[in-house]
């Protein structure tokens, strides 16, 4: 049994926000595979709900007119990975989705959900970040839109104020366009796991295949919360493709991370990974950009 005081049926995003406004103390539940397990163990007992799982205004994935990707907040995992869209534009995101749980859990789990509850270990989190990604929130003042990185606002904070919900995920055309990527989780089991460590990488090559134009690492449970390894991208921008860089950034992301003890991993072997992660995850980046690199 589940132990919850009302739910209340949101009808629209306007009427879920009037509801969260009544409401002050409910949460909100879409495919509900957080915020049930949390009810279960207790930890929500007794709590009231806003369920928007009925808005299909929020589902699905679109392509704006400036050629931006619009991914609906209710989009499930399941449906993210089969895409048209982000199968040719942001491929990545739908593979790093596709790691998420098990099948039943990529039915039902959301964009949205994965974003909100706020953890580091998201496996959409870090490539949304590699991605530039933007949180577009309604409320009971509008619409605002906000970068992805300010979003988080601390371990298992987001930035949803009174009567706001998350209604989409943002992929501006200048953050994909020109980029491949590869995103890499590493967990004990190959299913059903949460990432001790998960490390996404962007890259944008010259023309000739042999310059480093740009590059965006993202990370999740390197910090308590998803981040950038920002001083790396810097140093490593303009940079051949080389064996040499790549040594490189396996050595500065190191200086950007700030990975903590757990009993699920120690700091230690957490660096280990940020490390080796970035530089596996670069390569391919790299080859899937049609270059290469010797040895």
């Amino acid at each position: 049994m589940f132990d919850i005081k009302a739910i209340y049926e949101a009808s629209s995003v306007e009427d879920a926000v009037r509801l969260l406004l009544e409401h002050p103390e409910a949460k909100i539940i879409a495919g509900g595979s957080d915020v049930l397990i949390k009810i279960r163990e207790g930890r929500m007992a007794g709590c009231e709900l806003v369920s928007i799982y009925g808005l299909d205004e929020m589902r699905g994935v679109t392509m704006t007119e400036d050629k931006d990707i619009r991914i609906g907040s209710l989009t499930s995992f399941s449906h993210i990975y089969a895409d048209p869209i982000i199968r040719k534009h942001v491929p990545v995101l739908g593979e790093a989705v596709n790691m998420v749980g098990g099948p039943q859990i990529r039915a039902i789990g959301t964009i949205g959900g994965n974003t909100c509850n706020g953890v580091t270990s998201a496996d959409s989190a870090s490539t949304l970040f590699a991605y530039d990604a933007l949180i577009e929130i309604t409320g009971p003042e509008g619409v605002r839109v906000v970068p992805i990185e300010s979003f988080y606002l601390g371990a298992g904070r987001v930035d949803l104020r009174a009567g706001e919900l998350e209604t989409a995920v943002i992929i501006p055309k200048a953050s994909y366009t020109g980029y491949h990527g590869h995103y890499i989780k590493y967990g004990m089991r190959n299913a059903m796991e949460i990432a001790t460590t998960g490390c996404s990488v962007n890259v944008k090559l010259s023309r000739d295949k042999k310059t480093i134009r740009d590059i965006r690492i993202g990370y999740g449970v390197a910090a308590p919360v998803p981040m950038r390894a920002k001083k790396t991208e810097v140093e490593v921008r303009g940079k051949d493709v080389s064996e040499e860089t790549e040594k490189l950034i396996g050595k500065l992301v190191l200086e950007d991370v700030t990975p903590r003890d757990s009993w699920r991993a120690s700091k230690d072997l957490r660096l280990h990974l940020c490390s080796t992660l970035a530089v596996r995850a670069f390569r391919e980046a790299v080859r899937r950009a049609g270059g290469e690199i010797d040895g």
